[in-house]
């Protein structure tokens, strides 16, 4: 068995003359959650986007579960399991909580949607989409038009639908955007809950939810993978706090 479930090898990604990511070798480990920081500019989304085969790379390699995907396109890799939330997460405004949820299990299993069938009489999938909603605290709301959902709820959702299409790696892109302090909170319970459960490459610009979170902690600066190390050693790191964190104090 390999130690590592997706790993990049010398990935490089250039726009014109600008070069975006600059041979990023970075490795997941199964049931770790990995995060990515740094400045903005940094190439973060730009990595995640090649990781899920959005963006093709100019040189380099991407491993996932023991093969080669770096020719495969973003369907394709989403049908390995490696996915990245929104990919899947349109959520359907006259559906309900448990209908959206229900309909992301099925496009992760099901060549095409089956809309002859009803949806919910579907009970390998309806109780995977339970699952998913208990994991996001949105049970309480399954019956709920998606259209009532609140910000933060609507983010649960997509987390999800995410989870339900039982990914092997989750691709998060600042899954706490625009949320405010309390909703933030919700998510990273909730994260904290798929450690270990589940495999997660973050990328988020909370540092306090980062340090809390993340069992390893990669920087990326100018396109190169600065340094890796758990968050004690990203804290103590003298280039990465000179570079990135600055002269204060992570929690």
């Amino acid at each position: 068995m390999s130690d590592y479930l997706l790993r990049t090898e010398s990935l490089v990604k250039r726009f014109g003359g600008l070069l975006v990511t600059d041979s990023v070798s970075i490795d997941v480990r199964p049931g770790e959650l990995h995060a990515i920081i740094g400045p903005n500019g940094a190439g973060k989304t730009t990595l995640i986007n090649q990781l899920s085969g959005e963006l093709a790379a100019n040189s380099g390699s991407v491993l996932f579960a023991g093969e080669n995907v770096t020719a495969l396109g973003i369907h394709q890799r989403a049908r390995r399991g490696l996915l990245r939330s929104y990919q899947i997460t349109s959520i359907f405004e006259g559906f309900t909580v448990l209908e959206n949820t229900v309909l992301a299990a099925m496009g992760a299993k099901e060549h095409a949607f089956r809309f002859w069938k009803p949806m919910l009489a579907r009970q390998d999938l309806v109780q995977i989409a339970r699952q998913a909603l208990e994991v996001t605290s949105l049970t309480d709301l399954a019956d709920a038009p998606a259209a009532e959902l609140a910000y933060g709820q609507r983010r649960q959702l997509e987390l999800a639908m995410a989870l339900a299409a039982q990914p092997k790696v989750l691709l998060l892109d600042e899954p706490m955007a625009g949320m405010s302090a309390q909703e933030s909170a919700g998510v990273v319970a909730l994260l904290k809950r798929l450690k270990g459960t589940h495999t997660i490459l973050l990328i988020e610009h909370d540092m306090d939810a980062v340090f809390a979170l993340a069992d390893r902690i990669t920087v990326l600066v100018y396109g190169k993978a600065m340094f890796s190390g758990t968050p004690d050693e990203i804290r103590n790191h003298p280039e990465v706090k000179a570079v990135y964190l600055g002269d204060e104090a992570i929690g």
